[in-house]
């Protein structure tokens, strides 16, 4: 009775945004969130219908400019609830899918539109990952920013190669040694992306020193396949999060695939008639791998609690509203908590995908077959766990002359 009170009074007076009323409830309800908290976002959009009519407005007019001035009213108003921006920007997502208000305007700068070319230029030229191409836009919109003056004007066309040495440097003082190797490639590409749209004279991309570093000069990091188990062991499969967290921690212990691939299946990759999974890793390529009877338990047991959406088409979908496809990111969120409810030491997903190639060579592999499994394009970088099985090395090693002595 009390939600179809707050409905009815919704209903009475929702100003311009009277007819959304009901389709905004089963949106929000289609993306998981509870019956309360849709009741409080039905109010919002009563208050905000009622405000577009005072102010002779219509919906269409609605953005993010004037959602702020509908929230600096309510404190004007001396309102005790007053929700945030993040808060309202739900209801304009919904007004904006179902084409009610136009598509956030971005006020076009010179910065903001050499960034656009460089994106469709990585996507459409260099057909790079949508997360790398966030990656490069990320380090390039803090290279070019530093050429934009006080007063505004935007200058790349004056850059040097002394501009470029002292974002480098100052970059590298801040990250690690791998992390500033990426910031090498990403400098260089947009060096290289300046200058092929004749925007600089010269092609500054020589000008990036490259970072010292020695290929297999270290062990790579592992843990072991006890450890492992550890922090499988440690999901409450009595829960659908827990089934979640396992089955997805399983697929990488198990197969070796990385947090984006995990987050890139799709119900229609696990093929399980043919008893293959179908992965979509790097630069666009796919590969299929033996669906493994543990990994498949794992996902039939996660995907027969129940899924919402019913419709998401992605293996993996968020336990908590709005529901839809996990971020890469949360796969290493998962095994960090698995690792703090084992009394394990805090690794990343990565991590596992080392215990798995330190597994397989233990238990006899070759390095051509461990590097099909974990689909590296270089054998050379799976050579780097021939160094792994220390007890191995120890029995094949040759004692050093004079070691009897």
């Amino acid at each position: 009775m009390e939600e179809a009170g707050a409905m009815s009074g919704t209903r009475r007076k929702p100003g311009q945004l009277g007819p959304h009323v009901e389709g905004y409830r089963s949106w929000l309800a289609r993306r998981g969130y509870t019956p309360g908290t849709i009741r409080n976002m039905l109010k919002d959009l009563g208050r905000v219908g009622r405000w577009l009519s005072g102010e002779g407005l219509v919906a269409g007019q609605l953005n993010e400019e004037r959602m702020e001035a509908f929230l600096a009213s309510l404190g004007a108003a001396g309102q005790r609830r007053v929700p945030g921006p993040r808060a309202m920007a739900p209801l304009l997502g919904y007004l904006r899918e179902i084409g009610v208000t136009p598509a956030a305007q971005l006020s076009p700068t010179a910065l903001s539109e050499l960034l656009r070319c460089y994106r469709s230029w990585m996507v459409q030229e260099r057909g790079l990952a949508p997360t790398t191409v966030l990656r490069y836009e990320n380090t390039a919109r803090r290279f070019l920013q530093e050429r934009a003056t006080e007063d505004g004007v935007f200058a790349p066309s004056a850059l040097t190669g002394e501009d470029v040495n002292a974002f480098l440097l100052r970059e590298c003082a801040r990250v690690s040694s791998g992390s500033a190797k990426g910031r090498v490639a990403e400098l260089r590409s947009v060096l290289r992306f300046l200058y092929l749209q004749e925007i600089t004279p010269l092609g500054l991309g020589s000008a990036v020193p490259a970072v010292g570093g020695w290929r297999l000069a270290t062990l790579p990091p592992t843990v072991s396949a006890a450890d492992v188990q550890l922090l499988l062991d440690s999901c409450d499969r009595n829960t659908s999060v827990g089934l979640r967290d396992f089955a997805m921690m399983t697929v990488v212990a198990r197969l070796g695939l990385r947090s984006i691939e995990v987050a890139r299946l799709e119900l229609r990759d696990v093929e399980w008639r043919a008893g293959e999974l179908l992965v979509r890793g790097k630069g666009r390529r796919q590969d299929r791998l033996p669906l493994l009877a543990d990994v498949g338990e794992a996902f039939a047991d996660y995907l027969s609690a129940g899924r919402n959406p019913a419709g998401a088409r992605h293996v993996f979908l968020t336990c908590r509203a709005p529901r839809g496809p996990i971020r890469a990111d949360l796969v290493g969120d998962v095994v960090e908590r698995a690792c703090k409810r084992a009394g394990q030491p805090v690794v990343g997903p990565h991590r596992l995908r080392h215990a798995l190639a330190g597994d397989l060579l233990r238990h006899g592999a070759g390095l051509v077959a461990i590097s099909q499994v974990l689909r590296h394009q270089d054998l050379a970088t799976t050579a780097l766990y021939a160094k792994v099985d220390l007890d191995t090395l120890r029995h094949v090693a040759q004692p050093w002359p004079g070691a009897a002595r």
